[in-house]
């Protein structure tokens, strides 16, 4: 840095900072004191040419622990501008509170020759024992930060201990009156219906079918910023976030532990510990993902521009895909990835393995361990775990130095033990990538030879569905309820009493047709009039519709 001294026409700007909001409408606040007492000290200096510049660099209701401040920001961008020779602050931990945050700042100035003053601690930055002194406040500061933290959290704990509610978000169902919550009936009522439902549902998923079948929507409310929030269809983690807040029964979570509140409860103890148990055992029945330790070539596999092709995989419904992915492509570097960037595991694996075992002494029954998994989906893609350790995948691991992944080919180095003195050590397979996209099966028609046949337009289907979704919603109503007819299913929806009744048919349509309905299968012309009021046995559901009934297994 420049030294204030040698330094004429030095332009100052003054930097001043409050943690909080609290008193910043007054008519002459803590800002205004900050800076009141850095122009005259700027004036004290005028003799040596300092001047005040005209911008202000103010941050009300910033914390010091942060460089995230406008004005901050705005200063320093000035100072990399050179606009700036000194900055004049009231204490040093208006600027920061950090220690490792100050040595950037200084780092900054210095290489912009600029000069920081502190009006009530005298001190230069220009000389090691001024900077041994910042260091020092700055230490000191920061530890009265840290303190500070500490007995805040303290205070924070000891409160919800007693049952205090100690402010946040307002939860949903509660409004906040002399710092207290307290029930919004309009609200509770929708909070108690969702546990109820929930109970009868028996799964969060099926309750969000329900709920968005019977577009049940969330109440509008008014958050204390004065916006709006609501009125969209509710959300499965909303669901689960409402059914496991202990603040609905009464209570208030601390972390880990649970304390009784002094707020009023909304659920009654004993449909919330139903609710608890419940999902407590529909999270038990979930299995923690399993380490995938039989990837047969992890470590082995690279893409042709020498990337490492890495372990991954996919789960959905309880089921595994496994696939190998080029790490290049995982660190967003697409452009340096080979020309097979990602490929299904057991496709691969069973290729290398073919290969390997037809020029190594390994038993043929080795293949089946990983190749040709009984488990394993139709895009040979999926395998499940494997129990006890495949000895047998070891050796042919063993006898693999490298793989190669081509766009139509495999290249397999062998390892110098393996592979024999007149044999090349690298084997070429070919290799074609299996598709991306799986091609619908489209339902064929009875003794029709097996063709490319157009599916069922996108609009059928779509109608299709939600037919199918108001008949099975309203044959559900007239088993429930005995006093709910079709002639009040009629009047309540709009509709004549013989649409209600062909509606519900659909409610007995084989339950195949149905699947292959909604996954888009059947052909081209099918749609809510060919599958209504069709014969109740579903054998010749099949022959009046015309369709090849699936062969059972």
């Amino acid at each position: 840095m420049k030294p204030a001294d040698r330094m004429p026409g030095l332009r100052c700007a003054i930097y001043t900072r409050v943690s909080t909001e609290q008193g910043l409408e007054q008519e002459f606040n803590s800002l205004d004191n900050q800076r009141e007492a850095s122009e005259a000290y700027i004036k004290s200096q005028a003799h040596e040419g300092w001047r005040l510049i005209r911008d202000r660099y103010d941050d009300g209701g910033f914390s010091g622990g942060s460089m995230d401040r406008p004005a901050l920001k705005k200063l320093l961008d000035d100072v990399r501008a050179r606009r700036i020779d000194v900055i004049v602050v009231y204490k040093v931990d208006r600027l920061t509170r950090s220690l490792a945050d100050f040595a950037k700042l200084v780092e900054l100035f210095d290489e912009h020759d600029v000069s920081f003053i502190s009006v009530t601690q005298s001190f230069n930055t220009t000389t090691s024992m001024g900077r041994l002194t910042l260091n020092m406040l700055l230490s000191f500061a920061q530890s009265e930060r840290e303190i500070t933290g500490e007995r805040i959290r303290d205070k924070v704990a000891a409160s919800k201990r007693k049952g205090i509610w100690m402010g946040g978000a307002v939860p949903f169902g509660y409004r906040v009156e002399n710092r207290a919550l307290h029930v919004m009936e309009e609200q509770a009522g929708f909070v108690r219906d969702l546990f109820r439902r929930y109970l009868d549902a028996g799964n969060v998923v099926r309750l969000k079918v329900v709920l968005d079948a019977e577009n049940v929507r969330l109440p509008v409310r008014t958050v204390g910023t004065g916006r709006k929030t609501g009125g969209g269809l509710i959300s499965r983690g909303h669901i689960y976030h409402i059914l496991s807040n202990p603040i609905y029964a009464g209570r208030l979570r601390h972390k880990a532990p649970i304390h009784d509140g002094l707020h009023a409860a909304i659920v009654d103890p004993e449909t919330w510990d139903r609710v608890q148990c419940r999902l407590a055992e529909q999270t038990q029945r979930r299995k923690p993902p399993s380490q995938d330790a039989h990837s047969f070539l992890a470590g082995k596999l690279y893409d042709d521009r020498g990337h490492r092709t890495g372990p991954s995989h996919a789960a959905k419904g309880g089921r595994r895909w496994r696939y190998y992915v080029s790490r290049a492509l995982l660190k967003g570097r697409k452009q340096d990835a080979g020309s097979v960037t990602r490929v299904p595991a057991a496709e691969i694996e069973k290729q290398v393995m073919e290969a390997v075992r037809s020029v190594t002494p390994v038993p043929a029954r080795s293949i089946g361990l990983a190749g040709a998994d009984p488990n394993a989906g139709s895009d040979g893609a999926m395998i499940r775990s494997r129990p006890g350790a495949p000895e047998l995948d070891v050796e042919l691991r063993a006898a693999i130095q490298r793989v190669t992944i081509r766009r139509t080919a495999i290249e397999i180095t062998l390892t110098d033990a393996v592979a024999a003195e007149s044999q090349d050590r690298i084997l070429t397979v070919p290799w074609t990538p299996p598709s991306p996209t799986r091609r619908r099966e489209i339902v064929q028609g009875d003794g029709e030879p097996s063709s490319a046949v157009r599916p069922m337009r996108v609009k059928a289907r779509i109608v299709l569905v939600e037919a199918l979704r108001h008949a099975h919603r309203w044959l559900d109503e007239l088993t429930r309820d005995s006093s709910q007819t079709v002639e009040s299913l009629a009047a309540r929806e709009g509709k004549t009493e013989r649409s209600i009744r062909m509606t519900l048919s659909l409610a007995f349509v084989a339950p195949p047709i149905v699947k292959a309905a909604i996954e888009g299968r059947l052909p081209r012309g099918f749609g809510v009039k060919r599958l209504i009021d069709l014969p109740m046995a579903w054998p010749q559901q099949w022959r009046a519709l015309g369709l090849k009934a699936p062969t059972p297994t």
